[in-house]
């Protein structure tokens, strides 16, 4: 501690120089604690999937249904001990009028308002009495079901979601899909809240409850049932055996109009997000990168310090300083720029991660993407600062090795 201050009378000679070695190592922890912040927050909801359900959809693409008749035959493949029809609704609240009267006055404004498509709800039609049963990680008030099976119009709420809207038991609203066969030619589809969805924190910490589920059935008839399944969810007995189920069930429709894809839970939702690409590919890729260049920037940063305080150094060891010691000493101001910058870098990321979850239209949007918890993690923050301290060890370690090696006479000869 007592070269502490030696060590900051250095780096107070150029504050330019400082001062821009340090932006560029923030900007460097910024874009890694950021970026890793998504990946953390998408594997999550990987890791928030069961291994006891699987998922069938059309062959080709999302975009197309697959007949209702196939949960019957789905049904009746060994080893499946529920099927249940889902098709993802994905709807979008109406905007608010100016002047809105009260909830009782909301059933009359709903078929006139139009779609706000920045409050995206994420919400799926569900064959309910089939569906919450393969669900065992949802905790739903038996007398609040029982409301919702007999209410048609009825909506389970996840509790995220309830609590984001300030929704309660009663409450009505109106949503309307994004999804073209899904919207109705009378308007907006209008839900009343009938139950709130809500898990162990303890035992299943990474189930999403920012979501909403109401009758299959509502969506059919409300679309003239012309609409097939959007895709079947699965209950099967043994995980072990997933991969041989899913290659019976598609066998079943292998010469079929539409032949069907099936695959786990997990491979289902990572499959989804595959669709922006390989994300943790591109990302980890960027953050390589970026930390890549900031090291070569520092590291020319160091070197320009060692061989500005060349005399400085011989100096020092003719005073008796060890090698050791001045190789401290310049190891020690690399990594405090280290630590300035990725102390820096982690409250930038921090603040931003900050202001899209709290930004108006973008906090819809992350929830629509299942990212409405997005926060920067411990493990995140703390890997960065390592990070940031490893790179500045590595970039002012060969300048400290230089001036360890270098001899008084030679460092004065070329002053």
């Amino acid at each position: 501690m007592k070269f502490l201050p030696f060590i900051f009378k250095h780096l107070k000679r150029n504050w330019i120089r400082t001062g821009s070695t340090v932006l560029a190592m923030s900007l460097c922890i910024f874009l890694f604690c950021t970026l890793q912040t998504v990946l953390h927050e998408i594997n999550g909801l990987l890791e928030g999937t069961s291994a006891n359900r699987l998922i069938t959809r059309h062959g080709v693409s999302l975009v197309f249904n697959l007949p209702l008749s196939y949960a019957g035959r789905i049904a009746s493949v060994p080893g499946v001990k529920g099927v249940a029809t889902t098709a993802w609704f994905g709807g979008s609240l109406p905007a608010e009028k100016e002047g809105a009267a009260e909830k009782d006055t909301k059933a009359d404004e709903g078929a006139e308002a139009t779609t706000d498509w920045s409050k995206f709800i994420p919400s799926m039609a569900v064959d309910s009495e089939k569906f919450f049963p393969l669900y065992p990680e949802y905790q739903i008030n038996p007398e609040e079901f029982r409301q919702y099976m007999s209410d048609l119009q009825g909506a389970m709420i996840g509790r995220k979601l309830a609590d984001k809207y300030k929704w309660k038991i009663g409450d009505r609203f109106f949503l309307e899909s994004f999804i073209p066969p899904y919207r109705k030619s009378s308007g907006p589809f209008e839900f009343i809240v009938r139950g709130i969805i809500d898990t162990d924190p303890v035992k299943h910490p990474k189930t999403d409850t920012n979501l909403m589920y109401f009758h299959y059935k509502y969506l059919y008839e409300g679309t003239g049932q012309r609409i097939g399944a959007g895709t079947y969810t699965i209950g099967i007995d043994d995980p072990e055996q997933a991969g041989t189920i899913s290659k019976a069930v598609d066998a079943l429709f292998e010469n079929s109009d539409a032949q069907t894809h099936t695959e786990t839970e997990q491979a289902f939702a990572a499959g989804f997000i595959s669709m922006a690409g390989n994300l943790a590919l591109l990302l980890n890729t960027i953050g390589l990168a970026v930390s890549f260049t900031i090291l070569l920037v520092t590291a020319n940063t160091m070197s320009m310090a060692v061989r500005e305080r060349r005399t400085e150094i011989a100096v020092l060891k003719t005073l008796g300083f060890g090698s050791a010691q001045v190789m401290g000493l310049i190891v020690a101001e690399a990594l405090l720029l280290g630590a300035l910058g990725g102390a820096l870098g982690i409250l930038g990321s921090r603040g931003l991660i900050l202001f899209l979850t709290k930004a108006p239209v973008i906090k819809d949007v992350l929830a629509g993407m299942g990212l409405s918890s997005l926060a920067l993690p411990p493990p995140v923050a703390a890997m960065g600062f390592a990070v940031a301290l490893l790179l500045g060890l590595a970039a002012g370690f060969v300048p400290a090795y230089n001036a360890y090696r270098s001899k008084i006479t030679d460092m004065l000869r070329t002053v």
